[in-house]
């Protein structure tokens, strides 16, 4: 059985291969910017409320926009719609140097800027993910996912340390103007991708085809439970608001062991994603996906409770290693079941799900932390997370005892 990554899909697929290439380059720079708001936010504040209003600021224009803007993606060519939110993204990041260089200080800005961010990356990440399937064979969607997730929690993990490093020695400023070069990375990965239309016809962009892509997703149990068991995981248990403030009052609260708290859980990932080789041989996907769920859920109430930074850190690598097991298998379930002129929409919602729920558990996270205390809302998060699971395997047990397909059939 093979146990480390499979990288066949780099070598079948130049055109996955440059995708694959910018946006890890271009990932490494957005996570050095996230770093550098929290920080700053919290520099200006002292809150942990306030770092996870980031999260919130993030959260509301990725539901409220993340729908609508599926169905721009099943109606237009998906390679120009990422061209141009990437370059405003550029200029986004830009703007974030900007501040940071005339030393505004203003809460306000910081805010607005991330909303921004989020508005555009509601269509942007939605609509790359659009791509994969139209790049690879069924078969290799699994490792691409795998890749995927690689490429995610390698950023998770080299950005924020990088940036740790280079607030140090720079200041934030000097984060927020590496992200903005790092966006040619990005920008060359799509440039050179053949056009990508819609297969089967455009669908109409509006509220009714917003519509069609809910009923499909209500109606498809297996894609359902996959959604509720994501939802469950990041809403009860995202634990990123509190490291600020836990990092102050166990750890010294320096740049340096922040930025390792950070990275803790890319680093299980990074672990998770190169030694993902087996995921082609469970077949009860739906269930590996509860079980990670619980153990990351396990893994956060652990950390509440860690004394020993180095322990804290084990436990976050642990919870990580687990996450990435879960979005793999979520992300091959969702891909193989979607029909290729519903994927925009059924891609958007589960950005929605993936980035705009984290969000709004950072946010709980960090009202909860201020309310009681940093690792009363850790260690709670993390039992309800592990409650969640259990109750989502009990609620739809067609996604319990979902099977992965013997012979993969094709995308469309």
């Amino acid at each position: 059985m093979r146990i480390l990554l499979d990288t066949r899909p780099l070598r079948e697929s130049p055109a996955f291969r440059r995708l694959w290439i910018g946006s890890a380059l271009s990932s490494v720079g957005g996570q050095m910017t996230t770093f550098a708001v929290a920080l700053q936010v919290y520099t200006l504040t002292r809150s942990s409320a306030a770092v996870g209003a980031v999260g919130l600021a993030m959260a509301v224009p990725s539901i409220v926009v993340g729908l609508l803007g599926g169905s721009l993606i099943d109606a237009m060519d998906r390679r120009r719609l990422v061209l141009a939110t990437s370059g405003g993204l550029a200029g986004i990041s830009a703007l974030f140097a900007v501040q940071a260089f005339a030393d505004l200080r203003q809460l306000w800005l910081l805010y607005l800027l991330v909303a921004a961010q989020s508005v555009l990356s509601s269509v942007n990440h939605p609509a790359r993910r659009t791509f994969m399937p139209r790049l690879l064979a069924p078969a290799s969607l699994p490792a691409g996912a795998a890749l995927g997730m690689l490429t995610m929690h390698g950023a998770v993990t080299v950005g924020p340390m990088l940036a740790g490093a280079v607030a140090t020695g720079w200041g934030l400023r000097a984060c927020y103007l590496i992200d903005t070069l790092s966006f040619a990375a990005a920008l060359y990965g799509v440039l050179r991708l053949p056009p990508m239309p819609p297969e089967g016809g455009a669908a109409r962009p509006g509220l009714r085809a917003v519509g069609e892509g809910l009923r499909f997703i209500r109606g498809h149990k297996v894609i359902a439970g996959a959604f509720l068991a994501d939802i469950s995981a990041t809403v009860l248990g995202m634990p990123f608001a509190l490291f600020p403030a836990i990092n102050d009052e166990r750890f010294g609260g320096g740049a340096v062991t922040l930025g390792l708290l950070t990275a803790a859980p890319a680093i299980g990932g990074v672990i998770g994603s190169a030694l993902s080789g087996p995921v082609a041989h469970v077949t009860r996907q739906g269930r590996a996906i509860l079980i990670a769920g619980a153990v990351w859920g396990a893994g956060l109430a652990g950390f509440g409770l860690a004394g020993s930074l180095w322990l804290a850190l084990a436990l976050l690598v642990l919870a990580g290693a687990a996450d990435v097991v879960s979005v793999v298998f979520r992300t091959a379930v969702v891909q193989a079941a979607t029909p290729d002129r519903y994927r925009g929409r059924v891609s958007a919602a589960e950005y929605v799900v993936g980035v705009g729920c984290p969000q709004l558990g950072n946010f709980r996270a960090g009202a909860v932390g201020s309310l009681v205390s940093p690792a009363f809302s850790a260690v709670s998060g993390g039992l309800a997370t592990v409650a969640g699971a259990a109750l989502v395997g009990l609620a739809v047990p067609v996604f319990r005892r979902q099977r992965a397909e013997a012979e993969p059939r094709p995308a469309g």
